[in-house]
C-alpha cells in the first residue's frame, strides 16, 4: 500500500466535519472550502513524521485551527447587517449597499450531512443542525478566535477540556476560562437563543410553502400572517435592515410585492434551516436566479428573514441560474 492510500485512507472521512467546522469558524462557505483544501495539503506534506501520539481526527483538526486563527487575524469577523448599525425607519427610503463587507455567507445543509459522522443518532443531527443556525454563526464572530475556537470545539462538538487544550497548546484551566468567557459573551449576543423553540419538519415545510406562495402571488396579507411582530429582514450585501412585521410588510410592499408572478420561489435549505431560491422574471418571461433566503422559524412564527442577494450563490447549492416562462 503506497503512503498516498494510506494517507486517503486515514483521513478523507473527516472532510465534511472539518468543513463544516471551518465554517463555524470563518462564517464563510467558500473560505471554508479553501481552508480545509489547505488543511490537507499541510497534512501531506507532513504526513511521513506523523507519530500517532495524537488520533489523525485530533492532528487535522490542529491543523484546520491553526489555519483558521491565522485566516481571522488576517481578514476579521464576517457579520449581518443587523450587526453594523440600527435597523431601517422608512421602508419605502432608499436603502444603503455595503459592497466592500465581507459578509456571512450561509451553508447548503447538505454540508451538514456530510458534517456529522455516520452513523448519527437524530439527537446528534438536531445538535449539529443547531450549532450551524445562522444567527449563532453570526453571533460567534464577535468572539476572539481563540475563544470561538473553544466554543465550537466544547459546546458544538463535545470535545473534552483536556483534548481542546492539547489541541490549542495551553492549559485545561485556560480552556475553560475561555470557555465562560465566550458563553457569557453569546448569552449577551443571544439572550433568547436557546430558547426558540421550532416547529416540527412537516410544520416547518408547510411554513415555508406559505412563504413561497404569499411571495410569488405578491400577497401581502398572507405573509402577514407568517411573521411574529418582532420579525427580522436582513438583505446582505445591503446594509438596510428592518426589525418588527409593519416595517418588514412595508418593505416587502413597496419594493417587491408589486405584481403577481413577478418572482419563483423553489425551495432548499441551508445551515440546517428552511430556505428558499428566489429567481426574477426577465423581459422574456423567463426567471432569472436573484437571491437565496434563510427563514428562522419558531413556533409563533417566522422570526428571521436573511436574504442573500447574490445569484452567486446558487451553483453551490446545486441550483440553475435560470428558470423557463411558466
Amino acid at each position: 500500500m503506497t503512503a498516498s492510500t494510506d494517507f486517503i485512507s486515514e483521513t478523507g472521512q473527516f472532510r465534511g466535519e472539518l468543513l463544516a467546522y471551518c465554517y463555524r469558524m470563518l462564517g464563510s462557505a467558500d473560505e471554508a472550502e479553501d481552508l480545509v483544501q489547505e488543511t490537507y495539503l499541510r497534512a501531506w506534506r507532513s504526513y511521513e513524521g506523523f507519530e500517532g501520539r495524537a488520533s489523525v481526527r485530533t492532528w487535522l483538526y490542529r491543523i484546520a485551527t491553526n489555519a483558521c486563527l491565522t485566516a481571522i487575524d488576517r481578514r476579521g469577523r464576517r457579520p449581518l447587517p443587523s450587526g453594523l448599525g440600527a435597523p431601517g425607519a422608512d421602508p419605502a427610503g432608499p436603502v444603503q449597499a455595503g459592497p466592500e463587507v465581507p459578509w456571512l455567507q450561509p451553508m447548503p445543509s447538505a454540508w451538514l450531512a456530510a458534517g456529522v459522522a455516520a452513523p448519527a443518532d437524530p439527537a446528534t443531527v438536531i445538535a449539529s443542525r443547531a450549532g450551524l443556525r445562522l444567527a449563532l454563526v453570526a453571533a460567534w464572530q464577535y468572539l476572539s478566535a481563540r475563544q470561538r475556537a473553544v466554543l465550537i470545539l466544547r459546546d458544538v462538538l463535545d470535545w473534552p477540556a483536556a483534548e481542546v487544550a492539547g489541541l490549542l497548546g495551553t492549559s485545561t484551566a485556560a480552556v475553560n476560562s475561555a470557555l465562560r468567557r465566550a458563553r457569557a459573551q453569546l448569552a449577551h449576543l443571544l439572550p433568547a437563543e436557546s430558547a426558540v423553540a421550532e416547529p416540527s419538519d412537516p410544520a416547518q415545510r408547510a411554513l415555508l410553502d406559505q412563504f413561497m406562495a404569499a411571495f410569488e402571488h405578491a400577497d401581502v396579507a398572507a405573509l402577514a400572517r407568517l411573521l411574529r411582530d418582532d420579525v427580522v429582514l436582513e438583505m446582505p450585501p445591503l446594509l438596510t435592515w428592518f426589525a418588527g412585521r409593519d416595517h418588514v410588510l412595508g418593505f416587502y410592499g413597496t419594493n417587491l410585492f408589486t405584481e403577481p408572478d413577478r418572482f419563483r420561489l423553489v425551495a432548499t435549505s441551508a445551515n440546517g434551516q428552511p430556505a428558499a431560491a428566489g429567481y426574477h422574471r426577465d423581459a422574456g418571461g423567463g426567471y432569472q436566479a436573484h437571491a437565496l433566503t434563510v427563514l428562522t422559524m419558531t413556533a409563533a412564527g417566522i422570526s428571521r428573514i436573511d436574504t442573500f442577494l447574490d445569484a452567486g450563490l446558487f451553483p453551490r447549492f446545486g441550483l440553475p441560474p435560470y428558470l423557463p416562462a411558466r
